[in-house]
């Protein structure tokens, strides 16, 4: 099996359980008929299936609720908690959309520049051509670009055992990770497909810092995380830890689902860059996405353009850095997921921003995050498939 086929499998996959005694869930104790008891389950759920252990916290018209399951620490059996801060993967790219887009409300760019536009030069190479790219592109997945975590190579280095364990704390810039992109073909022509690829965001950052001559999380920073006082949420650059509190975070790094678990939790994210460095909580994250949607941070005709989706499958689409979800119950949700070592979350809320969901899994090998949301809105264990990828892949 290749790594790139390694790192789409680890999270659909089943793990062999853990002992008993760190399966057995600690869940938050939830009033009787309080409306989350699906959701509860499901948390159970992807614990007793692997997952070390879960943090949810969800919010709607009737307040806020918040539940754990599992263990936050194998080691010493400790609890996950509510206000848990977890690295979030690609949830980062949602972040990065908006600023673009604020940019563009500014008139300091345009969705339609092409990437050569703002990095002149740099998307060359066997056949990619940032002449005929459009940021638009970048951000809804149509440009075609290789995912650059999808080289075999860069697999082997940060994905697998022996190599994630001599290159956790290797410090990688963004111009390195679409060079690497750049020794391979395009996945299609600009425009003519979908292929999630992490590269987008990675030149998504980079042109962020072109057009303001700041870094891109300093924009992230004043645009959105202090505006909102999302406290638990910080962009790292190449800090190795997670601040509390947090939980330890685990990976099986290896190509099968089952064998040792290792600690993950220290590594430099910077491998991620603007495609998924981001640290967040439960609790932010619920707040982000409201906020978002309700149209606290892009004027109407922004919103209007990051909601408008590229068909992935038949209930999936994607927009500019946010997925459109329809449930089995006729539940539309909207936000994104994020996975990188160790760590699998996901955040979703309704259109009109009265219903959220966040949470956190710290194992990256099993538990399915589908479960989880359709318990939530729909309060059932009925999930249909999500078609972007889940796992220790920036996705």
């Amino acid at each position: 099996m290749s790594v790139r086929t390694t790192r789409a499998v680890l999270v659909a996959a089943t793990a062999v359980a853990l002992s008993s005694a760190l399966v057995a869930p600690a869940l938050a104790a939830v009033p009787a008929g309080s409306g989350h008891e699906a959701t509860r389950k499901a948390a159970e759920a992807a614990v007793g299936a692997g997952v070390p252990g879960v943090t949810v916290t969800a919010r709607d018209g009737h307040g806020t609720w918040s539940a754990t399951a599992g263990t936050g620490n194998l080691a010493t059996g400790a609890p996950r908690s509510a206000d848990d801060r977890y690295r979030v993967g690609s949830i980062t790219k949602t972040f990065v959309a908006t600023v673009l887009l604020q940019l563009e409300a500014e008139g300091r760019l345009s969705l339609d520049d092409s990437v050569d536009k703002w990095l002149p030069g740099l998307v060359r190479g066997n056949g990619h051509d940032g002449r005929k790219v459009t940021l638009r592109q970048l951000l809804n997945h149509t440009s075609g670009i290789f995912n650059y975590t999808a080289d075999e190579g860069f697999g082997r280095t940060y994905f697998l055992k022996d190599g994630f364990f001599e290159h956790r704390y290797d410090t990688k810039k963004p111009a390195e990770l679409v060079a690497l992109a750049m020794t391979h073909e395009p996945d299609f022509a600009p425009g003519t497909s979908w292929n999630y690829s992490n590269t987008n965001y990675v030149l998504a950052g980079m042109v962020i810092e072109k057009a303001t001559g700041r870094p891109y999380g300093a924009e992230v920073r004043d645009r959105i995380i202090k505006p909102l006082h999302l406290t638990g949420t910080s962009v790292p650059g190449t800090r190795v830890s997670v601040p509390g509190p947090s939980s330890r975070a685990y990976s099986k790094l290896a190509e099968t689902a089952t064998g040792p678990t290792y600690d993950v939790t220290r590594i430099n994210p910077s491998i991620a860059y603007s495609a998924g460095e981001m640290i967040s909580d439960s609790t932010d994250l619920g707040r982000f996405y409201t906020a978002l949607l309700r149209g606290k941070l892009l004027p109407r005709k922004q919103l209007a353009e990051m909601t408008t989706t590229v068909a992935v499958d038949e209930r999936n689409g994607y927009g500019l850095g946010l997925m459109k979800s329809e449930l089995s119950c006729g539940v539309t949700v909207w936000g994104h997921g994020g996975g990188i070592h160790g760590s699998v979350s996901e955040a979703v809320t309704t259109k009109d921003g009265r219903h959220s969901l966040a949470f956190n899994l710290n194992g990256d090998w099993s538990g399915d995050t589908g479960a989880v949301i359709e318990a939530e809105f729909c309060g059932t264990d009925k999930a249909p498939e999500r078609t972007v990828p889940r796992g220790p892949d920036l996705t």
